[in-house]
């Protein structure tokens, strides 16, 4: 169930959607109990797993997050949706937006820590503040921080599985205003006492019928300076957007909306644009040509043709960003306004979209992503020498291998946002708002690529939706990542929690979002141990915790962290780690 920010919303709406029992809501607790009997175990003779926690999404938060729980003694079960563990950390995002390095803490800390000592064997760990950037590893390849987040996992004691699907039409079963039991589609029935969706998506809680907003806030309704269209006319140049030059009688090419967006400040339900973040190596011996995609359509970079036909300077890496990692490979991702990012509106279907729809939506990105790949490297519009360039990079061999050596997962850079009672804003960002239970800190600048590529009333080609605005670390409220009291009881949500679109694109980096997933965990885990609800758990007890296990929960950071605890023994082609629970 949608519910956009701007919305008012009834007081008599609960959050019921498929899969509640809206007949146990009236009942006294003797009901509800026989209503669990009768309509929430299965009649199928289904077996049902049972854990104390289990968390949804395998992404890097969803990953830390059992880990967290799983070593406070909880019996703990991590559902990766994807064939993989970790993310986009392990899909192709191997540069990580750090922001303030210092500001990264807890089991984040650990993970980069891991990292920083595989690739540099023997060195010393620092637990000192001011040493924290020096002992942490940023850039990474994509199978190493699998391995890593396994062994972790492993480490820990969690159980996981993989390429488990929410049965998303009626999946969720709840008693009253608690999830119940987990359905997939697979057919298995996970039972749970505190869940936690880690999804880029928020498939979880909006299953589960908890209120989410997909799109932006308009600039009236929290008063942020950069929310609603943005228009970034300077990012495009004179570059024409017809099919036939100067006639628009022909159509607009591809990528290009037919629906210009409404004036700047307006809110709407577009996102930024995804891509993929493919990692790609110039070894020859570990490189793959990137061909020509089956379903190759010229069209779709007839308007990166014409920008270059106007930069006679430019090399590859103005066309494409790349980032060097270890092991003689790059990050790749996009930059300026024909790039890897995909234009057009597949980033602003792909939240609502069911499985079939994301899997037509996800693949239309990556004949995309691959037919530009070969555009570069072989069309006669493209200049010789970035045709050259192009050439020297393929694919990984030793990345994705189990996936045509492609990242396995699509860059959703933001789908659904909870609306939970507090919503984290511009304000919160800019040090304006300071909440007095912060669970992880952010700091990396808010950050959205281009929304929007449009003509406008004379027919110039314009984007909008992109800014970048820097930030110093600010603390991140626990509220956030709750429901509304009324709506779920034993539901956290670390990825896609409460945020207007502006606060979201700071908050949506992967070091954050383990730190959320953390902090995730561990108020599970206090859930069940004090009999409470995640909306009632002790903020004291829950700061207490964290700051036991490393969190910095305020800035500048007042008290000195524990000692890393850690001294991973890995081995270069087997990564293993021993944790200290």
């Amino acid at each position: 169930m949608k519910r956009d920010l701007r919305a008012p919303r009834p007081p008599e709406e609960s959050g019921a959607v498929t899969g509640t029992i809206p007949f146990v809501r009236t009942c006294g607790r003797s009901l509800a109990a026989l209503a669990f009997l009768f309509f929430v175990l299965p009649l199928s003779g289904a077996e049902v797993e049972n854990y104390d926690v289990i968390i949804y999404g395998g992404s890097s938060a969803g990953v830390i997050a059992a880990v967290q729980a799983a070593v406070m003694g909880k019996s703990t079960l991590l559902i990766a949706e994807t064939p993989h563990l970790g993310g986009m950390t392990a899909s192709g995002l191997g540069t990580a937006d750090i922001g303030n390095a210092e500001a990264i803490s807890g089991l984040a800390q650990k993970f980069y820590s891991y990292l920083h000592h595989y690739y540099s064997p023997g060195t010393e760990e620092n637990a000192q503040v001011a040493a924290i950037a020096t002992a942490m590893q940023f850039q990474l390849e994509p199978h190493v921080a699998e391995a890593v987040f396994t062994a972790m996992l492993k480490g820990a004691g969690a159980a996981w599985t993989c390429g488990e699907r929410l049965d998303r039409s009626s999946g969720v079963m709840r008693v009253g205003n608690r999830i119940a039991q987990l359905r997939m589609k697979s057919g298995r029935i996970f039972s749970g006492r505190v869940f936690i969706d880690a999804t880029y998506e928020g498939d979880l809680l909006a299953t589960a019928g908890v209120h989410y907003s997909v799109g932006r806030e308009s600039r009236a309704a929290f008063g942020e300076s950069l929310a609603g269209v943005q228009r970034n006319p300077e990012l495009t140049g004179e570059v024409d957007a017809y099919c036939l030059p100067q006639q628009p009688w022909s159509g607009l090419l591809p990528g290009v909306a037919t629906l210009a967006p409404e004036t700047d400040g307006t809110g709407d339900t577009r996102v930024q644009q995804y891509n993929f973040r493919l990692c790609l190596t110039d070894a020859p011996a570990n490189r793959i040509t990137i061909t020509r995609p089956d379903h190759y359509d010229r069209s779709n970079y007839e308007l990166l043709a014409r920008n270059l036909q106007q930069h006679n300077d430019w090399q590859f890496t103005d066309v494409c960003k790349v980032q060097p990692l270890p092991g003689r490979k790059a990050d790749i991702n996009a930059t300026g306004s024909f790039s890897t990012d995909m234009a057009g509106d597949g980033s602003w279907r792909w939240a609502e979209a069911d499985d079939t729809e994301r899997a037509a939506i996800q693949t239309q990105y990556r004949d995309y992503t691959q037919g530009l790949f070969w555009f570069l490297a072989n069309d006669p519009a493209v200049p010789l020498r970035i045709r050259a360039q192009a050439t020297q990079w393929g694919l990984a061999q030793d990345e994705f291998t189990d996936t045509g050596n492609w990242p396995w997962q699509l860059y959703v850079r933001e789908a659904r946002r909870m609306i939970g009672s507090y919503i984290v804003t511009q304000h919160d960002c800019d040090g304006e708002n300071v909440v007095t239970d912060p669970v992880a800190l952010g700091s990396y600048a808010i950050d959205s690529h281009k929304v929007t590529l449009f003509v406008d009333q004379g027919g110039a080609l314009n984007t909008e939706g992109f800014f970048f605005h820097p930030v110093q670390p600010y603390r991140i409220s626990y509220r956030a990542i709750v429901p509304r009291r009324d709506e779920c009881a034993n539901l956290l949500v670390p990825v896609c929690l409460s945020a207007t679109h502006v606060a979201f694109n700071s908050i949506r980096m992967e070091p954050v979002f383990m730190m959320l997933g953390q902090a995730a965990g561990t108020a599970a885990s206090l859930a069940i141990d004090q009999g409470t609800t995640v909306q009632d758990v002790n903020y004291a007890t829950l700061a207490r915790e964290l700051r036991a296990d490393g969190q910095i929960l305020t800035w500048p950071n007042a008290e000195p962290l524990p000692p890393i605890g850690f001294r991973p023994r890995f081995a270069r082609q087997s990564v293993r780690a021993d944790m200290e629970p």
